[in-house]
């Protein structure tokens, strides 16, 4: 009898990747190896209900690991540094989680001695370009696998194959493709997919039920969010998901983000992301009272160029490391508090204190006093800065 071939499946325990245990074992024969990486979405009955589904879908094996932690110290923290937003709008939340699932999974299969590695991504996004590049360059030796993107299948179709072989699929979760993780949930639907519908109240994983207005105080130490309202964490995971837990329920982050993808076509999807948006725009307010001005130019480009790599795959290029380096040093001044006030659905930044405070450095008041320098020192000093001007006009024949 012939062994079956050893293939480890990246599983989320969506429809998706449930559509691929079922199929890979009943049609192509394949011994699955679920593997379920946790970059912060599952709570533990989650997982424990989700190891129960992928046996009961025909996996050999499952396992979970969970590598919050190391996303957050190796990728999240510098998207923090560099105020990434992809267009202005999107904090990176699924680009980041996944390049970490996608290493995890490569190492998992080349440990076990796979045959295979397989992934549930579609043909139309970027998780299939972010797996499939991952698996070539840490895992070249083993054949990709792609079942949902290789039979260009539907959501209904997927839900009437399990349906065909025993598997009920819940009719909401159906509905909505819901990925969670410690830096957003995005979520995709019909809506999404057309360019003028919003999604509805009940698409949103967290209901808005806070309505009355909260204030509090973000801690930042070197650039790193470490707690609120006098309560630092032993790690700033724990402060993310704290403050997730209570601006989440104000609506506050819910956004829909329209991007280019990867391979080039226009792509929607919403995404709630009430943290990492606090701690970004937090964290900015606090680096333009403490940085100076071509720090702060030449890091919202590196930032921008950050973002930019980490959504398109790209993140093990070494050009990354590089950027980390100049992203972490500029950090060195950025500490102190951010005063925040959390509203239905918004937030309002009011303000910051820190020893850093370049606003109360003592050399004046914009619009109003002066201590630094005198009236005549100024205009020495725009009739040398207006010179290079009025060379450039000379040499072309304007008039003077």
């Amino acid at each position: 009898m012939t062994t079956p071939k050893k293939i480890v499946l990246a599983y989320s325990g969506g429809l998706d990747t449930s559509y691929c245990i079922k199929y890979l074992t009943k049609e192509l024969g394949y011994s699955v190896h679920a593997l379920t990486v946790d970059t912060g979405g599952f709570s533990a009955k989650e997982l424990e209900e989700m190891e129960e589904r992928a046996f009961t879908l025909g996996a050999t094996s499952y396992k979970a690991v969970n590598v919050t932690e190391a996303l957050y110290d190796e990728c999240l923290r510098f998207l923090v540094y560099g105020n990434s937003l992809r267009y202005q709008t999107y904090p990176l939340s699924v680009s980041a989680e996944r390049m970490f699932q996608a290493l995890e999974v490569a190492k998992y299969a080349n440990l076990i001695g796979a045959d295979a590695i397989a992934h549930g991504s579609t043909g139309a996004g970027n998780d299939q370009v972010r797996f499939d590049l991952t698996f070539q360059l840490l895992a070249p030796g083993l054949e990709i696998i792609t079942p949902i993107r290789d039979q260009q299948l539907s959501r209904e179709a997927e839900v009437a194959y399990l349906a065909q072989h025993g598997v009920a699929w819940p009719e909401k979760k159906g509905k909505y493709s819901i990925n969670q993780g410690i830096w957003g949930t995005s979520v995709g639907g019909q809506e999404t997919l057309t360019s003028h519908q919003n999604l509805p109240e009940a698409a949103w994983p967290v209901p808005a039920t806070s309505t009355e207005p909260r204030s509090l105080k973000l801690h930042f130490e070197e650039g790193q969010f470490v707690g609120f309202d006098d309560q630092r964490f032993d790690h700033p995971v724990a402060a993310v998901q704290a403050l997730e837990a209570i601006a989440a329920p104000y609506g506050i982050g819910r956004d829909i983000h329209v991007g280019d993808t990867i391979i080039g076509i226009k792509g929607r999807v919403g995404f709630a992301a009430a943290a990492p948006m606090l701690i970004i725009k937090a964290h900015h307010l606090l680096e333009k009272h403490t940085l100076a001005k071509w720090q702060l130019y030449w890091k919202e480009q590196l930032g921008n160029w950050y973002g930019m790599m980490v959504h398109e795959g790209q993140f093990l290029d070494p050009v990354m490391r590089n950027m980390e380096a100049f992203l972490e040093d500029s950090q060195k001044t950025v500490s102190g508090d951010v005063f925040v006030t959390l509203h239905p659905y918004r937030f309002v930044l009011d303000g910051i204190d820190s020893s850093y405070d370049m606003l109360g450095a003592g050399f004046g008041q914009y619009g109003e006093m002066n201590t630094g320098w005198s009236g005549n020192d100024v205009k020495g000093f725009t009739r040398i800065l207006a010179l290079s001007g009025q060379v450039q006009a000379a040499a072309k024949g304007s008039p003077k």
